[in-house]
């Protein structure tokens, strides 16, 4: 255990916290030193280690030397926990997966298909509807004329812990709620990301986990099918976490995988669409915040990832 990188996990309870905990339990270059939680303190973080919750509050977790703090909290919360680790911790690594931080440009905003290289310590995990947007649209910027549309729809694990209609399972049974149809915060957030228009309809429906996201867009000239598979999979050639196939990926077999998957690509004289899925609490939180510290810590982006 010595000489691992140590890690804090800030906001352990929810549900993207619980896969952090898996993920680095298995990591050989990383080792959870500290969980915090407001609820839980006191428990055990698991039953057959001596490693118990703490109460999430920013002196708590300042008082602990870690090589990396994770910020697993809601929207809202990140700015009093990182000025205070900032200020104790100057050299440690701090990972925020809010949406607090994705505008700063004092924070590096990172998907690691996308950006290869970690240049500052304060990192802005994107969202997980974001992460599937950016992942299908990227390859096609430079051809793209107009706006993109992104039709999302995500299990409702997406919308925590804290109760509400958007995770009421009686709500939601045998039914789809849309929600935040205009200047949805992930609308912005990729559209600052790429530089570009794109409209979201954001949804939820009745399983727990994953996106399926279908975009829609018109191209500057005539792309077929086979064309656009070959473009994908040339710009995703060395991502082991995004595998390109031909046809619709669907949810249910991407869920509790650590990769997206996108295909299903149409085409139409100039229009197109095509089909991105991942599971939202790995590849569009967890999963994505552990490559962002292998990176950041000089490791494969994939060290401790189950890629196969």
């Amino acid at each position: 255990m010595h000489n691992k990188i140590r890690i804090a996990l800030v906001g352990a309870r929810g549900y993207v916290g619980k896969e952090l905990i898996e993920l680095l339990q298995n990591h050989p270059k990383m080792e959870l030193i500290a969980a915090f939680s407001r609820q839980l303190s006191g428990k055990p973080v698991l039953a057959d280690e001596p490693l118990r919750y703490q109460d999430s509050t920013p002196e708590n977790v300042s008082a602990t030397e870690a090589d990396a703090y994770i910020l697993a909290l809601p929207n809202g919360f990140c700015e009093q926990y990182a000025s205070l680790l900032v200020a104790t911790h100057p050299q440690a690594v701090i990972i925020d997966l809010s949406a607090d931080k994705r505008f700063d440009k004092n924070w590096q905003y990172s998907i690691p298909e996308l950006n290869h290289h970690i240049e500052l310590q304060l990192i802005s995990n994107p969202g997980c509807y974001a992460t599937a947007m950016q992942l299908a649209i990227a390859p096609l910027l430079s051809l793209i004329d107009g706006e993109v549309h992104c039709f999302g729809v995500s299990g409702y694990s997406g919308a925590g812990t804290a109760p509400s209609e958007k995770n009421d399972i009686d709500r939601l049974q045998d039914n789809l709620i849309p929600y935040q149809l205009t200047a949805h915060l992930h609308e912005k957030e990729v559209s600052h990301a790429l530089q570009h228009t794109i409209r979201f309809s954001p949804h939820v429906a009745s399983f727990f986990r994953g996106i399926s996201m279908t975009i829609q867009t018109k191209l500057k000239q005539v792309q077929s099918e086979e064309e656009l598979l070959k473009l994908f999979s040339h710009f995703y050639a060395d991502s082991s976490l995004v595998k390109i196939k031909d046809s619709v990926p669907y949810v249910v077999d991407n869920a509790k995988k650590h990769h997206a998957v996108i295909g299903g690509f149409s085409v139409s004289d100039k229009e197109i669409a095509l089909n991105v899925t991942l599971d939202n609490l790995l590849k569009g939180a967890a999963t994505q915040a552990l490559q962002n510290l292998n990176i950041a810590f000089n490791l494969d982006s994939t060290t401790g990832i189950d890629h196969e």
